[in-house]
């Protein structure tokens, strides 16, 4: 993906937008050679972010913590003031979260096809079950 040799950018990414590609690691490695702040934004609860970076390897610049996606990425263009903020999401609602908020928006597959991007196939992109454990409990 080329930001037109500017890396003054903010890419967030919708937590099943990250499952959806082969090597999330991968991706925010490589994304971090064009981007200021790399992170990911969910719905989903904290442990469910957290148990996805850690197992696989993604260190994140932000999250949205206990916030929704709308309040997550209007708080994170406050505290990362680079000229373009950009959600790879996955779905209409998505791209108008991006919209109401004032963010660029990039179909997951669009970033995957523009960046050389590997998506999960099959099975690979179907997380388990093993989500609704909680593995970072004491």
């Amino acid at each position: 993906m080329d930001s037109g040799g500017s890396t003054d950018m903010t890419l967030a990414f919708e937590l099943d937008a990250l499952k959806a590609l082969a090597d999330p690691n991968a991706v925010f490695n490589n994304a971090r050679q064009w981007t200021e702040y790399v992170g990911v934004v969910s719905e989903k609860p904290t442990y469910v972010v957290t148990n996805f970076t850690r197992k696989h390897r993604v260190r994140q610049d932000f999250f949205s913590g206990p916030r929704g996606v709308e309040e997550s990425l209007e708080n994170i263009s406050q505290q990362f003031d680079t000229d373009r903020h950009v959600f790879v999401g996955v779905d209409e609602e998505d791209e108008a979260v991006a919209d109401a908020t004032g963010w660029e928006f990039l179909h997951v597959e669009d970033a995957a096809e523009a960046a050389g991007w590997t998506l999960a196939t099959g099975e690979a992109a179907a997380e388990p079950a093993e989500e609704q454990s909680r593995d970072d409990w004491p």
